[in-house]
């Protein structure tokens, strides 16, 4: 197993999805099928964006594409995919995370190395830029964001730093990188009512909700989230609400007063958007909800509004 660096641009020509599948020739066939049970890194390349690298995920299996000679799927293993909560620059003081982009003099490397679809990565390499996409003492930062008063670590009693890959692998780290990164792309914000509300200490009063559960095969990706207030959050899991495909909140008018509902959702009853497109809901996760969730969740027991 070998783990790699994968390019990923969003106006790629390549059929990408991230946190399902990589889409690429046969070129890169021997070093991505070296990496089969392995993690990546996606990075995206210069012309693409500002972001260098965004991203960490496990390849389960690759396949011949469908209808195209030459090109083949890197199937990503589900519940693998986790974004950087912080997004590692391409250069730190210059230099190049990986050493196979560093020139002799320290810099990077001019020329066509780093525009490689695929670059196999050192575990060290891969270990550091981990650790700072995604950083050790993360729960603790969230746990203590907004206390009044600033925690100061103890050096004699820090915490045992975590192998990379059982962090990776840590249902509760996931969960907070995940909500991290859910409410920044809303910018705190409802996605359902337009509410910003914070509380007495200046903490977000808005979770961030899978479109589609962990444990029915959802991804961590920003894509598959939704900044939502408890109730509406409460609500969406419930199937008595949901999101068509051109952003309308959808109902269910048998179970939910429409006095409520217009308490509750956005005057447009349109879902307000993360301003950056990539972080927006992909289509396949609110047809998987209206499909599996929506009006067919039984409901039992006093409902909020009551």
């Amino acid at each position: 197993m070998t783990k790699l660096v994968l390019l990923h641009r969003a106006d790629s020509v390549y059929e990408d999805v991230p946190d399902e599948r990589y889409d690429f020739p046969r070129a890169y066939l021997k070093a991505v099928e070296e990496g089969v049970g392995d993690w990546v890194v996606y990075y995206e390349p210069v012309k693409a964006g500002p972001r260098g690298y965004f991203a960490v995920a496990k390849i389960a299996q690759v396949i011949p594409k469908p209808g195209v000679d030459g090109r083949y799927l890197a199937l990503i293993e589900p519940e693998s995919y986790l974004e950087f909560t912080e997004e590692v620059p391409r250069l730190v003081a210059g230099q190049p995370w990986e050493v196979a982009l560093t020139a002799a003099d320290g810099g990077a490397k001019a020329g066509g190395a780093q525009q490689s679809a695929v670059r196999r990565l050192p575990e060290g390499e891969f270990a550091a830029i981990v650790r700072r996409g995604l950083p050790v003492d993360l729960e603790q930062i969230e746990a203590t964001r907004y206390d009044r008063v600033p925690f100061e670590a103890d050096e004699a009693t820090a915490p045992f730093e975590r192998p990379v890959i059982e962090r990776l692998m840590s249902r509760p780290y996931r969960d907070v990188a995940f909500r991290r990164k859910v409410r920044t792309a809303y910018d705190y914000r409802c996605a359902m009512s337009g509410l910003r509300l914070r509380n007495g200490g200046g903490r977000p009063e808005v979770n961030a909700a899978h479109i589609r559960p962990v444990e029915r095969q959802g991804s961590d990706a920003v894509r598959n989230g939704l900044a939502l207030s408890g109730t509406l959050h409460w609500m969406f899991d419930r199937g008595l609400l949901s999101v068509a495909d051109d952003w309308t909140i959808l109902v269910s008018r048998n179970k939910v007063p429409r006095e409520v509902s217009d308490r509750l959702i956005v005057a447009s009853g349109k879902l307000c958007l993360p301003a950056d497109p990539r972080d927006r809901r992909h289509p396949e996760n609110l047809r998987w909800h209206r499909e599996n969730v929506f009006g067919q969740v039984p409901l039992e027991g006093p409902q909020p509004w009551e």
